[in-house]
C-alpha cells in the first residue's frame, strides 16, 4: 500500500521540501532545522494554551493538538513540524490506566510484571487512532508546504514504562525481565511494537510526511542486549509503517555505541545525541545514512557567541554526512527563550547548504 493522491508527499506540497530532501539525501534549498520539543513548555503561548487541562488530554483534544504542533512553527520558521502527542497515547488509547503526573511523568496504574500481566494487555484499535487522525489532518491542512513529522516511542522505552510503572533512572526491571523472562519480555515488546506501529501508520496516513522513532532509554543498554532484545521489537514497530514510503528516522540519548544496530533496524535516517559529535558519527556509521541532530540543549542558554560557534560546529560536522538535517541532541528544555530559537534558525538558514 502506498499513501494517497491527496497525502502531502504525494500531491507535491511536501516532497521537494528542504526537510524531506535532505531525508532522501539530496541537497535541500536551505538548511532543514526543526527541534524536538519545540511545541511545549518555553512557548508562552503554549502555557496558555494548556491552562487546566491535562497533558493526556491535550494530546487527545484534536484542534489543541494541532494548534500546539503549529505554534513554534510559526514563530521560528522551523523547516517541519513535530506532531503534539506523548509516546504513552497508545496505551491510553488502548484502556491502559496510565498517566502522566506533573513532575514525574508517565505512571501506571498496575505495572506489568509476568506472562499473565501481557497476556491481559488491551489491543489497539484502528477506531481509537481517530482523535490523532483528525489533529493531523487538521494541521496538515494549516501547513501547507511544510512538512509534519509523526512520531512513536520505541518499544524499549514504552515497556520500560511498562515495567518499572514510572519513570527510572537505570531500568533494572526491565532489563533484568528480558534475561530473566525473555519470553515474557518478547511478548511485551511485541505489544509495545505493535502500539507505536499503529500509532505512526496512522500519523502517517493521516497526512505527516515523514515518522520518527523515540528511543528515550535506550542508552542504558549494552550493544549485545540491544541487539538482542530491542532491535527486533523496533524492526517490527517499523514494519507498520515501511510501505507507506515515507522517510523515517530513529533517535535515542546516550546511543552513540548503538547507531549502527539503530540503523540496521531499517530506517532512512539517525538522530544523534549532543554526545557524540556527527561527523564521527558519519564515520561510525560508514557514511551510509543521513544524520540529524545535534545542538547541545545546555548550549541554547550561553552568551551567543558561544551558542553562534558551537551551532557552526555543528553544522560544519553534519556536512560530512550524505545528508544533515539541523537538531537538538535531545529536545528544548522549558527554560528555553523562544527569542534564542528564533534567533538559531535564522543563523542556520542563513549558512549555505
Amino acid at each position: 500500500m502506498t499513501l494517497s493522491a491527496t497525502h502531502p508527499l504525494m500531491d507535491g506540497r511536501t516532497a521537494d521540501s528542504p526537510l524531506i530532501t535532505a531525508y532522501r539525501g539530496g541537497t535541500p534549498s536551505r538548511r532543514p532545522v526543526w527541534f524536538m520539543r519545540q511545541a511545549g513548555r518555553s512557548l508562552p503561548e503554549y502555557r496558555k494554551l494548556r491552562e487546566g487541562t491535562g497533558m493526556l488530554e491535550s494530546c487527545l483534544l484534536p484542534e489543541m493538538a494541532s494548534e500546539i504542533t503549529l505554534q513554534p512553527v510559526r514563530r521560528h520558521d522551523v523547516d517541519a513540524g513535530i506532531f503534539f502527542s506523548d509516546i504513552v497515547i497508545p496505551l491510553k488509547l488502548a484502556g491502559v490506566d496510565v498517566d502522566i503526573v506533573p513532575g514525574v511523568g508517565p505512571v501506571l496504574g498496575s505495572p506489568i510484571r509476568s506472562a499473565a500481566d501481557v497476556a491481559a494487555l488491551p489491543e489497539l484499535t484502528e477506531a481509537a487512532l481517530e482523535p490523532i487522525r483528525d489533529a493531523v489532518r487538521l494541521t496538515v491542512d494549516q501547513l501547507g508546504t511544510t512538512p509534519l513529522i509523526g512520531f512513536a516511542g520505541a518499544p524499549f522505552t514504552l515497556a520500560a514504562y511498562m515495567v518499572e510503572g514510572r519513570p527510572s533512572r537505570d531500568h533494572l526491571g526491565p532489563r533484568t525481565m528480558m534475561h530473566g523472562d525473555p519470553q515474557t519480555w518478547k511478548a511485551l515488546t511485541d505489544w509495545a511494537a505493535d502500539a507505536s506501529g499503529l500509532f505512526l501508520r496512522a500519523q502517517l496516513e493521516a497526512g505527516a510526511s515523514a515518522g520518527q522513532l523515540f528511543d528515550s532509554w535506550a542508552g542504558s543498554l549494552s550493544l549485545a542486549d540491544y541487539t538482542n532484545h530491542v532491535a527486533p521489537a523496533s524492526g517490527r514497530a517499523l514494519d507498520h509503517v515501511r510501505d507507506l514510503g515515507a522517510p523515517l528516522v530513529h533517535f535515542g540519548t546516550g546511543t552513540s555505541e548503538l547507531l549502527a544496530a539503530m540503523r540496521d533496524v531499517g530506517v532512512d535516517v539517525v538522530g544523534v545525541d549532543y554526545r557524540l559529535p556527527l561527523d564521527e558519527a558519519n564515520r561510525r556509521l560508514g557514511g551510509t545514512v543521513p544524520l540529524q541532530g545535534n545542538i547541545d540543549p545546555a548550549l541554547l542558554s550561553a552568551p551567543w557567541e558561544v551558542l553562534e560557534a558551537h551551532v557552526r560546529d555543528v553544522l560544519a560536522a553534519g556536512a560530512a554526512a550524505p545528508g544533515h538535517v539541523v537538531n537538538l541532541g535531545h529536545g528544548v528544555p522549558p527554560e528555553t527563550d523562544p527569542e534564542v530559537l528564533t534567533r538559531v534558525v535564522e543563523l542556520i538558514h542563513s549558512v549555505e547548504p
